[in-house]
């Protein structure tokens, strides 16, 4: 089918994919740009994915922050990509910005699951299991439920797992691969400090 010039327009301004990949994702979708934008959509994640999965070494990047409007909650964090050119880049700039928002808002623990101290993990693995356990749960069955709450208390403390604060059909990893693909680099997100008055920081 035609596809107008007022359909990509539309399909870019959702999406922020280039013109080309627009008309192609209208043309397979038949105009609906709803179906194109989540083709779109999926198609970025996977090239994101395959990018972040070529282990390359990236030693540039920038460090983001955000200072909430009553100076009494801070963030800084870094973010790293591979090129000093990406690093300068809007969408790249923009995404720092955005964690160290999401950070600011959603006070994260750790990066990455990974990251959580074996201790940690077992400790609360324990608790989950007493409670379930404790609720009468048979215990193959307990085992289950415990999982299902471990993968829950992630979501609450590792930012990459969380939903991501400015579009929460997303997690804040799906942002990352999104990105990725877009500047065509490997991003990492490395050390960040939340700072707030009076608060945990």
């Amino acid at each position: 089918m035609a596809v107008t010039a007022k359909q990509v327009k539309q399909l870019r301004e959702k999406t922020g994919a280039g013109p080309l990949d627009c008309k192609n994702a209208l043309v397979m979708h038949d105009g609906d740009i709803d179906a194109a934008a989540e083709f779109l959509r999926e198609k970025a994640l996977k090239d994101g994915i395959k990018l972040q999965g070529k282990g390359r070494s990236a030693n540039e990047g920038v460090i983001g922050n955000y200072l909430h409007f009553d100076n009494r909650l801070a963030v800084i964090v870094e973010v790293n990509c591979e090129t000093d050119f990406v690093a300068a880049t809007a969408p790249f700039k923009a995404f720092a910005k955005d964690i160290a928002m999401h950070i600011a808002n959603m006070n994260p623990r750790y990066v990455r699951r990974e990251d959580v101290p074996a201790d940690e993990v077992a400790k609360e693995s324990s608790v989950q299991l007493e409670r379930a356990l404790g609720e009468g749960k048979p215990p193959h069955i307990a085992d289950k439920i415990v999982a299902g709450r471990m993968n829950k208390w992630y979501e609450d403390i590792v930012l990459l797992e969380q939903g991501f604060i400015k579009d929460d059909d997303k997690t804040v990893s799906q942002y990352l691969q999104e990105t990725v693909a877009e500047v065509g680099e490997t991003i990492n997100i490395g050390r960040f400090q939340r700072f707030a008055i009076g608060g945990d920081s």
